[in-house]
């Protein structure tokens, strides 16, 4: 006997089931995602990932990968020119606006069977961990940039990740239906998909030669000065974006500590060294510059360093933590956050040598 209300409801049910089948037809198999706008968030993440994917076979079984924000800034055919010396080659998969949540996805990607590279190097602001001015763990960022990595698997463990309901809501969402991360670029695509698909083409031709031979602004901050009791700054005349970022990012007085930000470090960090226990693949922390005039310690009491709880386990090494502390001046900075040329390629050359000794 079949009851009359139960229609609608198999009916609600096949909907629901066919829309996660065509959502999983266009946006699961790489369909569309190999025609992503390579401005956009997901593109330049797929785009560095493909990148990488093709590089490796061109080096031997020395390869270094980096991952790391913007702040990552060197330039790794400067650090391989330091090979004959060193022994190793360097690539670099970071991604600009990405944080230690999607540099997991990308590594496991990236490197599937754990034996890609002889060693995975990490770019950190800091080895102690800092609360800093709003919840890293709740950016809902790392769902664009990742989007096209995430498998059926990802769904609840991912969205989970996120502490505040909203961003759990919005992460479960855009990793079960991902038609909704990608609406705003396909209808782009639907208005001009001619201009699309030639973007894509020369993009992806051209993108090894243009980013491995990238070079960046010889712009500096000469000038820049800080009153760190006042919190006050003076600028070098002209720089409102420099001003900016310090009244943003740099200039505030000290958050409460709650330990969340050691949190999301142990969880995503520890993912990742756990995938490669047990490999021949090391995992080595690099602290970066952190600014043409960095914050003191004393402004903030860090109450935990998980970078250095880390280094207690096999196969993680740690570089010198003020191994890079000279190149903390005006004149190797374009900005508050950001190397320049000079800053890059001194980076480049003393990363692959600390790096270097430490793998030897």
């Amino acid at each position: 006997m079949v009851f009359p209300h139960a229609r609608p409801v198999w009916a609600i049910i096949l909907a629901v089931a066919g829309l996660f089948a065509l959502d999983a037809l266009a946006f699961r198999t790489g369909l569309y995602t190999s025609i992503l706008e390579p401005e956009s968030t997901t593109g330049r993440f797929e785009l560095i990932l493909r990148r990488e994917q093709v590089a490796q076979p061109w080096y031997g079984p020395n390869l270094v990968v980096t991952v790391g924000d913007s702040r990552f800034a060197y330039y790794p055919r400067v650090a391989n020119q330091q090979t004959a010396t060193t022994g190793f080659a360097f690539r670099h998969a970071g991604v600009a606006g990405t944080d230690a949540r999607a540099w997991y996805f990308m590594l496991r990607d990236l490197d599937p069977h754990r034996n890609a590279y002889r060693a995975i190097v990490i770019g950190v602001d800091d080895y102690d961990d800092e609360d800093g001015a709003y919840d890293i763990g709740d950016d809902l960022a790392t769902l664009h940039y990742t989007a096209a990595r995430l498998r059926i698997s990802d769904i609840l463990p991912f969205a989970l990740s996120f502490k505040d309901s909203h961003a759990r809501w919005e992460a479960f969402r855009g990793s079960l239906l991902k038609g909704t991360l990608f609406q705003r670029d396909l209808l782009a695509f639907l208005c001009h998909p001619a201009k699309r698909i030639a973007d894509v083409e020369f993009t992806n031709h051209g993108y090894e030669e243009w980013t491995y031979g990238y070079v960046d602004s010889d712009k500096n901050v000469v000038g820049l000065k800080i009153d760190w009791t006042t919190l006050t700054a003076t600028v070098p005349p002209g720089n409102d974006v420099l001003r900016d970022q310090l009244n943003r990012f740099v200039l505030y007085r000290p958050n409460p500590q709650t330990g969340r930000h050691a949190a999301f470090r142990r969880k995503w960090f520890g993912q990742l060294l756990d995938r490669y226990r047990g490999t021949a693949t090391k995992v080595v922390f690099v602290r970066l510059p952190r600014g043409p005039i960095p914050r003191p310690d004393y402004l903030v009491q860090k109450k935990s360093s998980s970078i250095r709880e880390f280094a207690a386990r096999p196969g993680v090494l740690l570089v010198d933590e003020h191994a890079f502390d000279s190149l903390e001046t005006p004149e190797l900075f374009k900005d508050a956050f950001h190397l320049n040329d000079a800053g890059c390629s001194q980076l480049s050359v003393r990363m692959a040598h600390e790096v270097g000794k430490l793998l030897r």
